[in-house]
């Protein structure tokens, strides 16, 4: 049996974090790397809560609070009613979703024309490399918990979004915008 561990109250405050003291990660890439609040909503939910991420995370979840091991983020999704991110994919992650209240639609396939829905407390596994959306489908905000598990010693998560995406973003924000997001792991289908 290995040895019993009796951490301090200090090492423990370390690994807690509180839903009242997160903050979006689009205000902090705003200030932090000059990537319009505007651009990071039009692919991401509308707030986005990072909970967890790994020593070393350069990704966009590298705000959160607690420091966890390799291999794994945990954010909140926060959504207004009808809200999304689009269809993206992770392309090497797996992205998994528990509904913590509300119901969402999961949609997937090349145009999402695959979908289930998530009651409060359901859950679902979505591999690499396949197009995935969520949406709110209630009247009020709701929570969806992702859990995104990457290969080990990955820094970042890299999601693609599809080229029609991408040129609205370059018409609105022009390419240092693009070039930004690109290094936070959010990059673009070009056919």
């Amino acid at each position: 049996m290995a040895p019993v561990k009796d951490p301090t109250e200090a090492e423990m405050k370390e690994r807690t974090a509180r839903f009242s003291a997160l903050k979006p990660y689009k205000s902090q890439l705003d200030d932090t790397r000059g990537i319009p609040a505007e651009a990071i909503q039009r692919v991401s939910a509308n707030n986005v809560y990072p909970v967890m991420s790994p020593k070393g995370w350069t990704g966009r979840n590298a705000i959160a609070p607690v420091k966890g091991e390799p291999g794994m983020t945990v954010s909140i999704a926060e959504c207004p009613p009808g809200d999304n991110p689009g269809l993206h994919i992770h392309t090497k992650a797996t992205e998994n979703f528990f509904c913590l209240n509300g119901r969402f639609r999961i949609e997937w396939g090349p145009d999402g024309e695959h979908h289930t829905i998530l009651e409060q407390n359901d859950f679902i596994s979505v591999p690499p490399g396949i197009y995935r959306n969520f949406v709110n489908l209630t009247d009020g905000t709701a929570r969806l918990l992702a859990i995104i598990q990457t290969p080990q010693g990955d820094a970042e998560d890299e999601v693609v979004m599809p080229p029609s995406v991408r040129a609205e973003l370059l018409e609105k924000f022009g390419a240092e915008t693009l070039e930004k997001m690109g290094e936070i792991g959010m990059r673009f289908a070009t056919e």
